[in-house]
């Protein structure tokens, strides 16, 4: 087992969708992947708080289908995030989700949107 690492970009859509629980809000999203990891993934997120006042957390399941550093195949990414003064997010690979050559995957994923896009730098390990 060695540990890899790569980058990658995504451009996203959001789109609205029927709120789940009470105080809560719901979007469903596709992305494009591109760079050492590339293809699409389609998801669903949900969010409580005070976005507009930078107060929030949300939890998104997305499938991942394509190839990373030219391994094909489809993985299921998990995010956790936080807002309250500064963010947080933490974006994993779900154990026991990847399928053909990302079978046995683990790792974690970093976005840097400071340059106004989503640049990842992604580090993994297949078993």
């Amino acid at each position: 087992m060695s540990d890899n690492s790569t980058t990658a970009a995504f451009t996203i859509e959001l789109q609205p969708g029927e709120a789940l629980l009470d105080a809560t809000g719901r979007f469903d999203f596709s992305k494009v992947w591109t760079g050492g990891m590339a293809g699409t993934s389609t998801g669903c997120m949900l969010s409580a708080g005070d976005p507009a006042a930078g107060k929030a957390g949300y939890v998104a399941l997305e499938l991942f289908q394509g190839s990373l550093d030219g391994l094909n195949g489809s993985v299921v990414l998990q995010q956790f995030g936080t807002m309250n003064g500064e963010s947080t997010l933490y974006y994993e690979f779900a154990p026991g989700s990847g399928t053909a050559e990302l079978a046995g995957i683990s790792g974690s994923l970093e976005i840097d949107t400071s340059g106004g896009g989503h640049d990842v730098r992604i580090r993994y390990q297949l078993i």
